[in-house]
């Protein structure tokens, strides 16, 4: 047994890799095309640099939800929201404090929480994300973007959820943007599916619900990107860039990614999750909205606070999987 399931983590983990380096190389392969064909810039980061970055939480929820491992697709989203405060804000905050004075950013933050709300209602209504339900929150993201476009478009360029394309603009449609297209096109499914079949083979193989999977690998591995950045900006005093991205993250998250899980099938709220992963992913979001929306520092000890609670989420996941 315990072969099997080493292997099957390395699995899962080498899905995951595929994933992450399958997505970044779509987003830069897709700018560079868009930048050939002389799309604007601006549409470019509503759109392609927006949801391509989401593309590995989006491909992974299309594939769990269609292969009846809904739980996955719902752990990914609960959980990289809970990673996202906890554990992306919270450990570079002990490095240097995180600055919440960015102009623009509280209107994200009540989106946020729209956004949350939305899910919640999902969640203790129903019980379940269906086509519907994905139709409405997918609408929701357009409708954000739509808004972001509208701003934008009208000279209010100090949005701080705009600020992505220049780190991934490539140079016109050469060999490299192509491979990059072709990479990105066939590593993504390939790293969904790697991750979401040996994925619920793991959770079964443990005895433990799907979501765990989702809350804590798949959650964990695809913050990592947020959780560096973050980092070394917080190494250079710099920090502050990190928050508008978190937010906008959140928000793709349970519009989009959430939404894509629907429209591909339903998703079924497990008990449990109602019990623990919302509730945590909740206290997350509106610590988070609290900070902002008063505009006071995420400082070292709300960075530790914030962590340690990180680390007891997941330390709580491991106790009840194991009957302790």
């Amino acid at each position: 047994m315990i072969p099997e399931i080493a292997n099957q983590i390395v699995l899962v983990i080498l899905g995951l890799v595929i994933l992450l380096v399958a997505g970044d190389l779509l987003v830069r392969g897709a700018v560079g095309l868009a930048t050939a064909l002389k799309i604007p810039a601006l549409l470019v980061s509503l759109t392609i640099v927006a949801f391509g970055t989401s593309a590995p939480e989006l491909f992974v929820s299309i594939q769990a939800v269609m292969t009846g491992n809904d739980g996955i697709a719902l752990g990914n989203i609960i959980g990289s929201n809970i990673a996202n405060v906890m554990l992306v804000l919270g450990l570079p905050a002990l490095i240097y404090p995180i600055t919440t004075h960015v102009l623009g950013l509280r209107r994200h933050a009540v989106f946020m929480l729209i956004a949350t709300a939305g899910f919640l209602g999902a969640a203790y209504g129903p019980g379940e994300i269906n086509t519907t339900i994905g139709a409405a929150l997918f609408g929701g993201i357009i409708i954000y973007v739509a808004y972001l476009w509208f701003r934008a478009s009208r000279g209010k360029s100090d949005d701080p959820i705009l600020d992505e394309v220049e780190e991934y603009k490539e140079s016109g449609l050469g060999i490299k943007t192509i491979a990059f297209l072709l990479a990105g096109l066939v590593g993504l499914p390939l790293g969904a599916h790697l991750l979401v079949a040996h994925g619920a083979s793991l959770a079964a193989d443990l005895g433990v619900r799907d979501e765990v999977i989702g809350l804590t690998i798949v959650a964990f591995g695809t913050s990592l990107p947020e959780l560096a950045t973050v980092i070394a900006a917080a190494l250079h005093k710099k920090s502050d860039v990190a928050i508008g991205g978190v937010i906008g993250s959140n928000i793709f998250n349970l519009l989009a990614v959430g939404g894509a899980a629907g429209l591909a099938g339903t998703a079924v709220f497990s008990a449990p999750s109602l019990v623990l992963d919302i509730p945590v992913m909740l206290l997350a979001t509106l610590a988070l909205a609290a900070f902002v929306l008063t505009r006071r520092d995420i400082g070292r000890l709300w960075g530790a606070i914030f962590f340690a609670g990180y680390v007891g989420f997941i330390f709580t996941l491991a106790a009840k999987a194991s009957g302790i």
